[in-house]
């Protein structure tokens, strides 16, 4: 199992008008270790931030991330071959025409042999019942079939940790269970963002990201129930009138990223 740690991380970015940064994460200090891991916050907390420091894709302001010692700023291949991180649309990820050719261009770095790579692809999309979708246009795919495509993608270089941003969000009823049934039986230490709290309630620890801050990190039904208090305390009161909606500050730039790495193949470490 991977140890991944933060140390003392916060993450700042410059915005339009503010002297100060503002602050996406506040400094946390954080040893992942489990083999399911969960993230649950509101949308804008700082759960897709918090995740991308894990692979590298956005850089501390403040502080280091390591995973098994290996630091995701000055050794982000290595910590690549480690984390394989899977978006929320897996469009922005699927980069070829095809299954097929996508999954084959994940394997290209590491296997050189054309022919072998090609049976590696085909065992890859059999193990995800997407054979006979292999030669489809990734747009005549499904949703869930996309997401699987994307998954499929990352699992096929055998990462050692996988990491999903929210993988549910796009799919239906039916292809959220396929997803479940999916990471729970997979091999890899597995570690995701979601608003599915019953996907949260099959993990085996969960944090809760308020505001750039954990504010509970245990067991995946206390997150669940703090959680949902920590929304039922920012509703209005019934009936009661609406505040006046305060100045939007000024665009804010995108948090520190490595150059190479805004949008990520599994085969382009």
């Amino acid at each position: 199992m991977s140890i991944i740690a933060l140390d003392r991380v916060a993450v700042r970015v410059a915005v339009d008008g503010r002297p100060a940064p503002k602050t996406l994460l506040a400094e946390l200090t954080l040893r992942l270790t489990e083999q399911r891991i969960g993230i649950i916050g509101a949308n804008g907390s700082g759960k897709s931030t918090l995740l991308r420091l894990l692979n590298g894709l956005v850089l501390p302001s403040s502080g280091t991330v390591t995973v098994d010692k290996w630091d995701t700023v000055r050794a982000v291949r290595e910590v690549r071959r480690r984390v394989g991180f899977v978006f929320t649309d897996p469009l922005s990820q699927l980069v070829m025409p095809t299954g097929r050719e996508d999954v084959e261009l994940s394997l290209r770095r590491s296997v050189r042999n054309a022919r072998e790579r090609s049976r590696q692809a085909e065992a890859t999309l059999d193990r995800f019942g997407l054979l006979p979708l292999a030669d489809q246009s990734i747009y005549e795919l499904s949703g869930g079939e996309r997401q699987l495509l994307a998954l499929a993608a990352v699992l096929a270089v055998d990462p050692e940790v996988l990491v999903l941003d929210e993988p549910s969000t796009l799919l239906d009823l039916r292809n959220r269970e396929l997803l479940r049934r999916t990471l729970a039986g997979l091999s890899q230490q597995v570690i995701l963002s979601t608003h599915d709290l019953e996907l949260a309630l099959d993990l085996d620890r969960v944090l809760v990201v308020d505001a750039g801050a954990v504010v509970f990190d245990g067991g995946p039904a206390g997150a669940v129930a703090h959680y949902r208090a920590l929304c039922a305390a920012g509703l209005p009161a019934s009936g009661a009138a609406d505040a006046a909606r305060p100045g939007r500050p000024g665009p804010e730039s995108p948090p520190r990223e490595n150059p190479d790495l805004a949008r990520q193949h599994p085969g382009q470490p």
